[in-house]
């Protein structure tokens, strides 16, 4: 591969995914609203063009050109969820996804790989989660169901895409850089009771099996981008807090997270038991296999504060 396009290269997924990527010599045309990007200056084989993807325009032209394309863009879940903004959520996703698919070349064989996220099953409770399992109906699950079959319609232009089904991404930055301030102000704890299982997945995991889609000579398929090992959330908020060296004695009664957070904060309460199925069929090893190992990896042992 010469030439990959990222669409939200400027968030976190999208920042270290394109550092990894350039680091490797690929060049890498990243897409995002922001007017810049700090990349232009540091890295000679990035561009970047500043764009509303779920508008039609030139930034388009770019789409042919490349060798493989990753589709990260849409408005982040974790802000209060008005009608409005859910809107923002649905569109920022879909619409941009339907941009991409209309400016492929025909008969082009580029690899797509394209987010989706764990929320497509919706609160699943005690089931284990694989690629197969049929998804739920809340809002997100709505969501993943639309947004994974707009990156469908890529086949039928000889594109392989691959859906990525995130779990909650930890590295520095991104979720934890919600989580973290509650523990370090020793006000962290689980959500509601803290049984409902919590997907997750090192971000440089993350990063190692987008590469390892791209590369690999594979059909169309989904992937649930998580860890091997599965988590309950309180069992996750002991470890964040161990990392943090702050006490997990605090939870937030479901009533309360339902009411700061409204539709948002029921979503967090979903149990999404998942696990990587597709990727361990393929080969694909983790470097990261347990939350233990990958916050220790991500805020040090305590021999390093």
């Amino acid at each position: 591969m010469e030439r990959l396009l990222i669409t939200g290269a400027s968030g976190f997924v999208g920042t270290h995914l394109s550092r990894y990527f350039l680091s490797k010599g690929v060049h890498v045309t990243g897409l995002g609203t922001s007017s810049t990007h700090p990349f232009t200056e540091e890295f000679d084989n990035f561009v970047w063009i500043s764009a509303d993807t779920t508008k039609q325009g030139a930034w388009q032209e770019q789409v042919p050109l490349a060798d493989a394309i990753v589709n990260l863009a849409g408005q982040s879940i974790f802000k209060r969820w008005t009608d409005k903004y859910k809107q923002a959520i649905y569109d920022s996703r879909i619409q941009t996804t339907r941009n991409l698919v209309a400016a492929m070349a025909k008969n082009n064989p580029v690899t797509v790989l394209s987010t989706s996220a764990v929320g497509i099953y919706g609160d699943a409770k005690e089931k284990l989660l694989t690629e197969d399992t049929p998804p739920g109906s809340d809002f997100l699950a709505r969501v993943c169901i639309d947004w994974e079959a707009e990156a469908r319609k890529a086949e039928s232009a000889g594109a392989t895409v691959h859906i990525m089904r995130f779990g909650v991404v930890l590295g520095d930055g991104g979720a934890l850089s919600v989580m973290s301030p509650a523990f370090k102000w020793f006000a962290g704890g689980p959500l509601g009771g803290g049984r409902h299982w919590f997907p997750w997945i090192h971000i440089q995991d993350l990063i190692r099996a987008a590469d390892f889609l791209i590369e690999k000579s594979t059909a169309s398929a989904t992937f649930n981008l998580v860890g091997p090992e599965p988590v309950r959330q309180r069992d996750f908020a002991k470890a964040l807090g161990r990392a943090l060296h702050r006490p997990a004695v605090v939870p937030a009664p479901k009533f309360m997270v339902k009411l700061v957070m409204g539709e948002l904060g029921a979503s967090l309460l979903n149990s999404q038991k998942a696990y990587p199925k597709g990727l361990e069929e393929l080969g694909f090893s983790f470097e990261y296999k347990t939350v233990e190992a990958a916050l220790t990896a991500i805020f040090g042992t305590p021999s390093d504060k």
